[in-house]
């Protein structure tokens, strides 16, 4: 289990949020809203934030932008991680992540099962570092969301989360 060092040093990143969805709109999209209040509510700084299609080149587009953007370090999306329609996240982001980190598909069905049982099977959650950027694919509902955001990217993006997190890692990505 990780234990959280408050004295260590806080350090606020930039994210920007994802929505992927045919149907979304600012009115209406929760999992959006749920990301946005989470990461400022943890004392991070929501750089942008933008619904797009369920379409690959889109998706790519946005992604390759805030990947690229100085001021983004961590990009979250909500959609299109299922299996069915157009879902395509993850065939939209896999070819630019330089590195994936399987394990946060992992954890994050392992956790869901939890709650939703063997309905999990069908998400494709993914994550992963492309040029310097952390970027996770979460499933579209709000409490997805909430699953990913509360049990495993609130502590992997708090600095103060030992004995390792991701936030730490960032100031040398930014080194390179």
């Amino acid at each position: 289990m990780s234990e959280h060092l408050g004295d260590s040093g806080f350090l606020s990143l930039g994210i920007a949020i994802l929505t992927v969805s045919d149907s979304r709109t600012e009115e209406n999209d929760t999992a959006g809203r749920l990301l946005v209040e989470r990461a400022e509510a943890a004392g991070h700084r929501v750089v942008a934030k933008r619904i797009v299609p369920d379409d690959v080149y889109q998706m790519r587009a946005a992604f390759s932008n805030w990947i690229a953007a100085p001021e983004v370090q961590v990009v979250l999306s909500t959609g299109g991680t299922g299996v069915t329609g157009r879902d395509s996240t993850p065939e939209a982001i896999t070819p630019l992540l330089d590195k994936p980190l399987e394990g946060f598909g992992e954890l994050f069905r392992s956790l869901s099962f939890e709650e939703i049982g063997t309905s999990t099977l069908q998400s494709r959650a993914i994550g992963g570092l492309a040029n310097g950027t952390f970027v996770f694919c979460l499933p579209g509902s709000s409490g997805a969301c909430r699953t990913g955001w509360d049990r495993i990217l609130l502590h992997q993006l708090d600095s103060r989360t030992r004995p390792c997190n991701f936030a730490q890692l960032i100031p040398r990505l930014l080194e390179r």
